[in-house]
């Protein structure tokens, strides 16, 4: 089974087709199509190819299921014996992918 490795949003991600990811908030309406030219290794099952550090001509295509936020976090600041302490907390904005192709 084919598989890549492609950036985006800071992070690497190992994917094969068909397969569903959520990664850092991408400006693409749901349902549409976004793609990654940024793949950093290609595997077509028998030979591998690594970039340096990017593949020419590789691409990653995926299809956009959804936009969403992810779970609640927690930022808790803490010094000791100064009575201080201050807790914030945050959301991500994410993206679901599923992948359509790797080329």
């Amino acid at each position: 089974m084919a598989y890549a490795v492609f950036k985006t949003g800071g992070k690497q991600y190992r994917v094969q087709e068909g397969d569903k990811i959520d990664v850092e908030k991408i400006n693409v309406e749901a349902g549409e199509e976004a793609t990654f030219n940024e793949v950093l290794l290609v595997n077509d099952g028998e030979n591998t190819t690594i970039g340096a550090p990017f593949i020419d001509g590789a691409k990653v295509t995926a299809k956009v299921v959804e936009q969403f936020r992810g779970k609640k976090g927690v930022a808790f600041k803490f010094k000791r014996r100064q009575g201080y302490h201050k807790t914030k907390g945050y959301r991500r904005s994410l993206t679901k992918l599923e992948i359509t192709n790797i080329a």
